[in-house]
């Protein structure tokens, strides 16, 4: 294993950790397919880390994690490639369209996009995920608050 799969293995062991322990994270059965997501402070992120990945780290960037998993017939899950579009709204109702940059590490694949928050600003995530090949929308909302640090 490089450098390179070293670090983007460390973020995403990372990313579990912190996702679970802020409790930000979270799932939605599409039936063949389940759309996972996480977000978090990017301050919770090691500089390295965030460097590695073209990620800023600063109190009031937050990032969002996006995974795509289709459940095979022995009912494991694998990921899979696509396309994830959304948007943020703040409590006062200020959108902000989320640009997401896919990443893939060997068989894992995910999406990841950056935003800004005030710290205890309540945002509503609006999130569409298509896996590739197929015709249906996976959908998700959401809502999280996350905390300056």
């Amino acid at each position: 294993m490089n450098t390179q799969s070293l670090q983007r293995l460390t973020l995403v062991l990372l990313w579990l950790v912190f996702a679970a322990q802020a409790q930000a994270a979270g799932n939605k059965d599409f039936g063949e397919y389940r759309v996972h997501w996480s977000v978090l402070p990017s301050t919770f992120l090691a500089p390295e880390v965030a460097q590695a990945n073209g990620l800023q780290r600063s109190k009031g960037i937050g990032v969002i994690n996006i995974a795509i998993m289709k459940e095979n017939e022995d009912g494991t899950l694998t990921p899979v490639g696509g396309q994830v579009e959304g948007k943020v709204t703040n409590d006062i109702q200020q959108v902000r369209f989320l640009a997401f940059r896919r990443i893939q590490e060997g068989d894992a694949v995910y999406f990841i996009a950056e935003y800004q928050y005030s710290s205890a600003e309540l945002m509503t995530f609006n999130i569409t995920a298509r896996p590739t090949g197929a015709q249906q929308d996976l959908p998700i909302r959401f809502a999280h608050t996350l905390f300056s640090d």
